[in-house]
């Protein structure tokens, strides 16, 4: 099942891996530069621990069931390349502009 979520109502963005932190932290990093200005916090988790007060969670195409069945109330974004993905436009995108974000 999909959820929605209103890019205004986003507070916390969770990128879930693996227990390994690697490319995850590279992309954590890089959406907190580019949500700076939104006050949206974004942390890493791996896919097991996802915290339950998370808005969206941003994962690898081969852990979304896996981080669906954690938080299956969530909007789960998930990718498929580690840099310039357009699920990150998508995710991004919708903070700054307050619009609808699927997942």
């Amino acid at each position: 099942m999909m959820g929605t979520i209103l890019g205004s109502d986003v507070k916390k963005v969770v990128v879930a891996c693996e227990a390994g932190m690697g490319s995850s932290v590279l992309l954590v990093s890089q959406l907190r530069q580019r949500l700076k200005d939104t006050g949206v916090v974004v942390e890493h988790s791996p896919v097991n621990r996802i915290p339950p007060d998370v808005d969206v969670v941003v994962c690898h195409r081969g852990l979304e069931a896996r981080a669906r069945g954690v938080v299956p109330d969530k909007v789960v974004v998930p990718f498929n390349m580690f840099l310039g993905d357009p699920a990150f436009d998508r995710v991004v995108n919708a903070i700054k502009e307050g619009g609808p974000l699927q997942g």
